[in-house]
């Protein structure tokens, strides 16, 4: 890996950033569907076929010492961004054509996250900011109180987007505006933080340690609601959702619950288990 110079640019393996052509190796889509699936992330996708796959939600450690059952969340710098490059080059393989993916990041690394996107060809929807309050407090710098979501798909004008679905009150509705669109609009890019639906934008919190929705022995817990709009944005009922840090099991849980296919992989055994009977809890549809 080329340490100096360009950091999104490697030696030692052919161009990361070229296409990949499909092995005939790769195994029938069908093996992976409503699975989450235990093992290594980039393992699991390389046997995966392409283009099969129309949401792809990654929530990746943030490498900023995580305590995590079994991965160093406190890689040296080049080697988390190289090591993401790798798993997210994978992720757009694996995109339909009318796919979309969706990755949640921290400050530290947005910026190398968007560049790697635009250097595979995808186009970026939006720069989502979701805002939240529970954030960490800081002795040295303004708090934190918010996560980066990169919103990027395959093909820049054919894409999975189900508006209608996802509408809210506007203010025209609000003030009576015959110009408003009886439906509502579609939210903003920054999504706010809160638990009531009462005024015109969604509200979606932090899953804090005393909120019933809060997993046991998991450390960095997505909210059902926000993996909500995602997958009623971006995917149909014969979509297929891809998680490849499936963690405390938000994404195949909610995928489940939505009626959509769901695969998710997962390295720790122990957070496995925790996604697995997560999965389980939601009855069959």
């Amino acid at each position: 890996m080329q340490k100096e110079g360009n950091l999104l640019s490697y030696s030692g393996e052919k161009n990361l950033f070229l296409s990949t052509k499909e092995s005939e190796l790769k195994r029938n889509i069908k093996e992976f569907e409503n699975r989450i699936i235990f093992g290594d992330c980039l393992e699991t996708m390389k046997e995966m076929p392409s283009e099969k796959i129309d949401l792809i939600f990654a929530d990746p450690p943030y490498n900023i010492g995580i305590k995590y059952d079994n991965h160093n969340d406190k890689m040296n710098y080049n080697d988390y961004i190289y090591w993401c490059s790798k798993w997210i080059k994978e992720c757009v393989r694996l995109l339909s054509n009318k796919g979309s993916i969706y990755i949640a990041i921290n400050d530290e690394h947005a910026a190398e996250i968007v560049i790697i996107l635009k250097k595979l060809g995808l186009t970026m929807r939006n720069w989502i900011i979701w805002h939240y309050t529970f954030g960490q407090s800081q002795r040295k710098k303004f708090s934190r109180a918010h996560t980066h979501i990169l919103y990027f798909t395959k093909d820049k004008e054919n894409f999975i987007f189900n508006a209608d679905d996802i509408r809210v009150k506007s203010v025209r509705q609000e003030i009576g505006d015959k110009r408003a669109n009886p439906k509502g609009k579609i939210p903003d890019d920054i999504w706010e933080n809160g638990i009531s639906e009462e005024d015109n934008i969604w509200k979606i919190s932090r899953v804090a340690g005393t909120f019933k929705e809060r997993i046991k022995d998991f450390p960095a817990q997505m909210p059902a609601k926000l993996l909500e709009r995602v997958i009623r944005t971006s995917s149909n009922k014969d979509s297929i959702v891809f998680d490849p840090f499936s963690g405390s099991g938000t994404t195949p849980y909610v995928s489940k619950k939505l009626g959509r296919k769901f695969i998710a992989t997962e390295i720790s055994p122990k957070y496995h288990k925790i996604s697995e009977n997560r999965v389980n809890s939601v009855s069959n549809i």
